[in-house]
């Protein structure tokens, strides 16, 4: 019985030892432990210091078996601290003032949403200053190459030139590397560095268009890019992608863009302040997002995931180089269903029209711009602020138009050839018109009409300046305007009188089918080429009255200007026009048997074009047969014998 209680009690001993040297084992100091409370003084100063020596004394203490309340708190080296033996009995008593080593930071490892989320819109425009390629008998193409992370991106090969043009679209998702590598090369017989660079994508701004010109760091010349950094998706519980929408200051922006405020700086004649609330009547489920283009400047929304009413709640920022520009939206569903169809509408809206601070609904319009989009009568709300100079803007309207980046190329478009020759031919229709009433005029078929426009002729001769001429042009708009403005009147209620049913069998299109287009054509067809004809011989005829091919017909004409020339210097204009417009009303007066005609169109018909010209060519008169037969001359073979 005494055994089993000795047993007992060393198992009790041996219990506690162990318990005793793990809490030794955990309040002894490692080295690394006394160089975080170095550290911690030098960023904080004294109070770390007793700490420091309070640290240190207790290692020594510990290893001398003393207390660190026995020891007095200097400051000293640290010492390197040392664990009691297992084989010693350690001390039953624990240091009270004890200072532990904060934790080491850890660096967190989870990337950031809003970078993740973040797509980079590039379009590489072209380059300027770029060495010359190697002299060799191989052809040359140059070529960039964009790096952003772990992608890549090579354009395509141009020309080598000194100013190389590629004009070219793409994107690249940003990650964590926000540093965008551009290297320059030339393709030949060997590839050959041009040159590169490096632009850092975290000072741009986000939700907007950088027009950048990059100089090369290694090689010569400059690379000209647009970049845009817009974010792509949303996530609601995720606060870091929560953007704040800053409303426009719209009394600065007034003062700024004001009349009188002028700067030296015109490139910039405005801004537009675009906030995009949402959509309704969309096709289907779409994840829809929205794409903002004025001119060059490009931006994105965040795609909203099913839903045929998304919300966006985005405001955007884009600088006006032209007041005369258009502002385009277009929406488009991300979706992988929708891999054919991932068009939804567009909308597209002049400066000019835009109403200022009022939240309006657009109607989005198919990939033709004819008819309404898909969906439930698919619209978008949209809410624009347009601030821009009157003067500034209305000097750079007299200036070259700014080259849109990324131009559509031109293809055949039969309905819009068609379109144009309408037009032709309907001006053609107008001139003839207007050419018969004027010979109405002049033949009295109204004689009280005939006066009045002979009155009215010389009346206005007779006080014309040549100052009144900007004023009397100025003075046609409104007067087009009237009639214009009757003429869609007129148009409408007839539209409104007999409207008409559309059958889905027949292809119908501003009231004329495609039977009654083919049936116009050969007739449209004679109109154009008759007037076309007619315009062009006319200048082969002017042309060729200056190049002296009728010399009788030139001299003339020389003679005839003099004497106008010399009538102008004498009389006053005023009195030639008034004496042209009593002999034109008055020959027929005069001689009611004359057949009207244009004197000066009379005289160039006399004038030879290039068809009569060809037509009158001469040719060298050939000589007889029997006379160039009687003239050749014999060759006799001399045989030797």
């Amino acid at each position: 019985m005494e055994t089993n209680n000795e047993s007992l009690r060393k198992s009790r001993r041996s219990l506690d030892s162990a318990l005793v040297d793990k809490n030794e084992a955990r309040l002894s100091w490692r080295p690394s432990s006394i160089a975080n409370v170095a550290s911690d003084f030098l960023k904080k100063g004294e109070p770390v210091l007793s700490s420091l020596a309070i640290t240190a004394n207790h290692s020594n203490g510990t290893s001398n078996g003393n207390t660190v309340q026995d020891r007095p708190a200097a400051v000293s080296a640290p010492a390197t601290p040392q664990v009691t033996p297992k084989h010693e009995k350690p001390r039953e008593s624990t240091p009270s003032a004890l200072v532990r080593s904060p934790p080491t930071p850890t660096l967190s490892l989870k990337k950031d949403k809003s970078i993740r989320n973040t797509v980079v819109d590039i379009v590489i425009v072209e380059a300027k200053g770029l060495p010359d390629p190697p002299q060799d008998s191989h052809s040359h193409s140059v070529y960039c190459k964009f790096r952003l992370g772990g992608q890549s991106y090579k354009s395509k090969a141009v020309t080598t030139t000194k100013q190389p043009q590629w004009r070219e679209r793409f994107s690249l998702h940003l990650r964590n590397d926000q540093m965008l590598n551009i290297t320059l090369c030339d393709k030949g017989k060997r590839k050959n560095f041009m040159g590169s660079c490096v632009i850092d994508l975290s000072t741009r701004e986000r939700e907007r268009t950088h027009d950048i010109w990059q100089d090369l760091d290694e090689g010569y010349g400059s690379v000209h890019l647009s970049v845009t950094l817009c974010s792509i998706r949303t996530s609601s519980g995720d606060p870091s992608q929560a953007v704040a929408t800053v409303e426009p200051n719209i009394d600065d922006l007034k003062a700024k863009y004001a009349f009188y405020n002028l700067t030296p700086d015109t490139t910039v004649v405005g801004q537009l302040h675009v906030k995009v609330i949402g959509a309704r009547g969309l096709y289907g489920k779409p994840n829809a997002y929205c794409t903002l283009e004025l001119d060059n400047e490009r931006v994105q929304t965040p795609s909203v995931s099913s839903s045929a009413e998304p919300v966006w709640n985005k405001s955007y920022v884009f600088n006006i180089y032209d007041v005369a520009s258009t502002f385009e939206l277009k929406v488009y569903d991300r979706s992988i269903n929708s891999l054919l169809y991932d068009f939804l509408g567009r909308v597209i809206i002049p400066l000019l029209r835009i109403n200022s601070g009022e939240p309006c609904w657009y109607a989005l319009k198919d990939s033709c711009k004819k008819k309404c989009a898909r969906g439930n009568c698919p619209r978008v709300r949209l809410e624009m602020n347009i601030f821009w100079n009157p003067v500034v803007a209305s000097m750079k309207l007299f200036r070259p138009k700014q080259v849109k980046y990324i131009a559509k190329q031109p293809k055949f478009d039969i309905p819009l050839i068609y379109k144009n020759c309408k037009f032709i031919k309907e001006t053609f229709d107008a001139l003839f018109l207007i050419n018969e009433h004027i010979k109405s005029f002049l033949e009295w078929e109204d004689r009280e009409l005939s006066t009045t426009v002979l009155i009215s002729w010389l009346i206005f001769w007779y006080y014309f300046d040549p100052w009144m001429t900007p004023l009397l042009i100025a003075a046609l708009f409104p007067v087009m305007w009237f009639i214009d403005h009757k003429q869609n009147q007129e148009i409408r209620l007839q539209n409104e009188e007999e409207p008409k049913d559309w059958g889905p069998a027949d292809d119908v299109q501003n009231g004329e089918s495609v039977t009654d287009k083919i049936k116009g054509l050969p007739e449209m067809t004679l109109t154009i080429t008759d007037g076309i004809e007619y315009m062009v011989s006319l200048a082969e005829r002017i042309y060729n009255l200056a190049t002296f091919k009728v010399p009788f017909l030139t001299m003339l004409s020389m003679f005839l200007l003099t004497i106008t020339s010399a009538l102008f210097y004498f009389v006053p204009y005023k009195y030639l026009m008034m004496g042209f417009g009593i002999y034109k009303y008055g020959r027929k007066r005069l001689d009611p048997e004359r057949v009207l005609n244009n004197d000066l169109l009379d005289f160039f018909s006399r004038v030879p074009d290039n068809k009569l010209l060809r037509d009158w060519k001469e040719l060298s008169v050939p000589e007889p047969q029997n006379h160039r037969n009687s003239t050749r001359p014999t060759f006799s073979k001399s045989v030797s014998t």
